[in-house]
């Protein structure tokens, strides 16, 4: 428990410590007006990949109600 507790602790620690920094790069995006570019493509991979889950439930949904028959 006290290990778990520790790297916890040492994991947020560094976590801070690094949050703290800001990335050049994002400014330079940002002030470039290409940040809105980069939430745009990351949002649709996430979105693609939501779908493809909801189509493999669905899926899966329809083989386990074929297999309890």
């Amino acid at each position: 428990m006290r290990k778990a507790l520790l790297l916890i602790v040492g994991v947020l620690l560094f976590v801070s410590n690094t949050h703290a920094q800001e990335p050049e790069m994002a400014d330079k995006l940002r002030a470039d007006g290409k940040i809105y570019v980069v939430v745009v493509v990351l949002a649709t991979i996430f979105a693609g990949i939501f779908g493809y889950l909801v189509y493999i439930d669905r899926k899966m949904t329809k083989i386990e109600k074929e297999n309890d028959r």
